[in-house]
């Protein structure tokens, strides 16, 4: 009998590795905010400190991926990591609303078994992602809000904060210049000393789930309760085992509009696109041509990251691992 073929064989080792290869692959991406970021607004030392603060949830995140932990506690960890960063709109950076307190929004979704979570006008809760990952996990609803979301928290004992430690100064100057008039100011808008908006993150771990989780501090001067994309599932935030995981930053009404997240998933789970084209079909299609601005983050069922935004830039990061790894602003 003749020996099966020595190149055979190696073929044959060689594609059960690549396959186990990929389906323990896991990747991390996660955003700050996209806008109009000019490098003559931002000083040397601004710019450290907010790809400090990116590499520092990145890699927190994704340490968790590399343990063999899920998705979910990676994107958590990622994402409360930027709400406690000052730099961002989310969490202690937020900005100020109408009558100068802060409120504040967040979900967190599972894309093994399409569970979510959701919190909104949130005040003095330390960690908005905490919450809605603990409405999803203790609770049968999907999406609290106000006083009800903030007694579930108490419940829970969950950490809150008192209104000085959410106090910026840059938030107080911004709210300030337009105080007491109509304007909503969307946080992305270029000004001096940039703080841009909602944070986000994204994960596929070595189990091949997937996650998402958004949290944001909303517009400055807003108010009659205003809630935007971030805790809407499908709108701001979504994950499906079978196509991607999503977090969307941006100008807000208009993601709501085309229920941005999930528009990219139903791209490619009816229309089979890829991440990427789906990503950019969305971004820099179907947003624009009704107005909006800003960007998402993606990952697919393989592992694959897309980082998408019709900005200028867009405060970003990813991990994999393959090795790849960026952290960026500009275009």
């Amino acid at each position: 009998m003749d020996l099966f073929p020595l190149a055979s064989w190696i073929w044959i080792i060689f594609a059960i590795d690549s396959n186990l290869l990929s389906m323990l692959k896991h990747s991390l991406a996660l955003h700050g905010g996209a806008g109009t970021i000019l490098r003559s607004d931002m000083s040397p030392e601004k710019e450290s400190q907010y790809l400090m603060a990116l590499e520092e949830a990145l890699e927190s995140g994704f340490e968790i991926l590399h343990k063999g932990g899920s998705a979910l506690d990676a994107v958590e960890k990622s994402v409360s990591i930027l709400e406690d960063c000052p730099l961002f709109n989310a969490g202690r950076g937020s900005v100020f609303t109408f009558d100068g307190k802060h409120e504040m929004d967040a979900s967190i979704m599972d894309g093994c078994n399409l569970d979510g979570g959701a919190v909104a006008m949130l005040r003095n809760v330390k960690n908005p992602i905490h919450l809605a990952r603990l409405v999803m996990d203790q609770s049968s609803h999907v999406f609290l809000a106000g006083e009800g979301a903030e007694e579930f928290a108490k419940s829970h004992q969950v950490e809150f904060q008192p209104s000085e430690y959410f106090y910026d100064e840059f938030r107080y100057q911004q709210w300030l210049s337009v105080k007491g008039s109509e304007e909503i100011m969307l946080d992305h808008i270029s000004v001096k000393e940039h703080k841009f908006g909602t944070v986000g993150a994204v994960a596929r771990d070595r189990h091949g789930n997937l996650a998402a989780a958004t949290s944001t501090g909303g517009m400055t001067n807003k108010k009659f309760g205003r809630i935007g994309d971030t805790p809407m599932l499908g709108a701001g935030t979504y994950a499906d085992n079978s196509s991607c995981a999503i977090s969307c930053t941006g100008s807000g009404e208009y993601f709501i509009r085309i229920n941005a997240a999930f528009h990219v998933h139903a791209l490619m789970k009816y229309q089979r696109l890829s991440l990427h084209d789906a990503c950019e079909k969305v971004v820099q299609d179907i947003l624009p041509s009704i107005g909006g601005d800003g960007g998402l983050i993606g990952v697919d069922h393989s592992g694959n990251v897309c980082l998408s935004f019709n900005t200028e830039g867009m405060y970003r990061a990813l991990k994999d691992s393959d090795g790849n790894k960026e952290v960026l602003i500009y275009t």
